[in-house]
């Protein structure tokens, strides 16, 4: 599998920059801000403007965001992770577009996976997350006929993690792997 060529200058230092300062927010209190959200997907449209021209720069933006948007939506609305880092994926995708967005979410995924269940195991609560999963999965079977929630408010949490840092991970694990 070929990676897309990295996207062209200044688009890598500016996605590095964003990558860090979200993942550094997120870190410390644990919310990406919605200021650095629209810097971002500001900026990068007009940085796809200049670089591919009105019509094609606007049209590689909103693919690259719809598709960082579609990625992680689903997880969103599971319960599985924070509006903040749906948002981030989709103002990186605007930055670098759908192929390399695309393969960042799968990094991020990968990432994001194992490092979640590395906490799981070292708190012990694999069993609640087993527990958690199944009924997850029931919920979806009998979800049209139910509540909209799939799970129940009253489940207990297995712990979260800053995806923010999982998704600032796989963003430069990503541009360094088309780099090379």
């Amino acid at each position: 599998m070929t990676l897309p060529l990295l996207p062209p200058h200044p688009v890598p230092l500016c996605v590095i920059v964003l990558a860090i300062v979200a993942a550094s927010t997120d870190l410390t209190a644990r919310r990406i801000p919605n200021r650095l959200i629209v810097l971002g997907l500001a900026v990068a449209l007009a940085v796809q403007m200049s670089i591919h021209g009105p019509l094609a720069g606007a049209l590689d933006w909103l693919s690259g965001a719809a598709c960082g948007f579609a990625l992680l939506l689903p997880f969103y609305l599971l319960r599985g992770m924070a509006a903040g880092d749906v948002k981030l994926l989709m103002m990186i995708g605007a930055w670098v577009g759908p192929a390399l967005t695309w393969r960042i979410a799968l990094a991020t995924f990968l990432i994001g996976g194992l490092w979640s269940l590395l906490i799981v195991l070292c708190r012990g609560r694999f069993a609640r997350l087993l527990a958690n999963l199944r009924q997850l999965i029931g919920g979806l079977a009998v979800a049209p006929l139910r509540q909209p929630s799939l799970i129940d408010a009253r489940s207990e949490s297995v712990g979260s993690i800053p995806y923010g840092v999982a998704i600032a991970a796989g963003t430069l694990g990503m541009l360094f792997a088309a780099a090379l």
